[in-house]
């Protein structure tokens, strides 16, 4: 069924297109015999293009696992507060952004500051193509502002990284061996009422695996505070567990597709990706070189054009 949905949705986008390029070719016509203005003219063509646009971004999204849900987590780097308080600013446009989309959000984990904002939080994102999309939100942000926290009015500048990996569905098998599980529980923090500070519904998962690269053993931690069931904590953690063997495999894969295809430009996941200079109002991306002059409606969510740039460029490459 979901092959099915998903060739429907090609045919449908192309008869919405064919659709639209026969009504502006009839409206030309029209145009001669005056009918029709020129104004109206433009608006056909312009609406024909977005429909092209459209197309050829979806196209973008082919790998099998861009229609995938995402996980997001978002660490604020070094620099204390102003630090901290910029992984909070980011958490908040991205909330905006999957709100916009209709997006189902859940905050599986969360870390208040010592001060103000968030050391770490976790974000699920369900919903067609999340992943596809927030893939291009993989790496670390820059901020360049004036700090609220800083009595001298100096200019600062903070990090914080995004991570983003598939969230998997029934439709993705992983293999996790139980005997490399182990499990920890702790009292969850934040609001929730007497039941959270009494009982330990908090659940830390600790799964050790060998890289089959390296031969290394290495260790996943997971942490999971969403529910007040500690059970159902359990089964979340382990499902972000799968999520991430899922993007470490896929990692893998990209790795092997890099050596074979090594002409293509490569796209360094841990660099600094977006810069936000509030003082210039200026939000630049320096992998696709776009940028925006509305920060504030950047910080709203409003990151469509990044991830469109982003997706045109390099969305096609497996």
């Amino acid at each position: 069924m979901k092959k099915v949905r998903e060739l429907n949705s090609w045919i449908k986008a192309y008869n919405e297109v064919k659709s639209a390029v026969e009504e502006l070719q009839l409206s030309l016509d029209f145009l001669k015999e005056e009918l029709v203005s020129e104004e109206e003219i433009d608006v056909a063509y312009r609406h024909v293009i977005t429909l092209l646009e459209q197309v050829e971004m979806k196209n973008m999204l082919r790998s099998e696992e861009d229609h995938l849900g995402a996980v997001l987590k978002i660490n604020a780097g070094a620099g204390g507060t102003e630090a901290q308080d910029w992984a909070e600013m980011l958490f908040r446009m991205y909330s905006r952004w999957c709100e916009s989309k209709g997006y189902k959000t859940a905050v599986s984990n969360w870390l208040d500051g010592d001060d103000a904002g968030i050391k770490t939080a976790t974000l699920q994102v369900e919903g067609e193509f999340a992943y596809g999309y927030l893939k291009s939100e993989n790496g670390v942000h820059r901020l360049v502002r004036v700090s609220p926290y800083n009595a001298q009015g100096k200019r600062m500048t903070s990090f914080t990284s995004v991570f983003v990996v598939p969230l998997v569905d029934d439709s993705i098998e992983i293999a996790v061996s139980p005997a490399d599980v182990t499990w920890e529980t702790f009292r969850s923090s934040g609001a929730g009422g007497q039941n959270v500070n009494k009982v330990e519904t908090g659940v830390r998962l600790r799964y050790n695996y060998k890289d089959t690269a390296t031969g290394e053993v290495r260790e996943i931690i997971i942490e999971n505070t969403e529910s007040r069931s500690q059970f159902g904590n359990k089964d979340n953690a382990m499902r972000l567990l799968k999520s991430q063997l899922y993007e470490i495999e896929l990692e893998k894969r990209r790795a092997a597709q890099q050596k074979v295809e090594a002409g293509k430009k490569k796209i360094e996941w841990g660099s600094q990706i977006r810069s936000y200079v509030f003082d210039d109002r200026r939000v630049k991306d320096h992998r696709t070189n776009y940028q925006s002059s509305d920060v504030q409606g950047v910080m709203d969510g409003d990151l469509d054009e990044f991830i469109k740039a982003y997706l045109m460029e390099f969305g096609g490459d497996k």
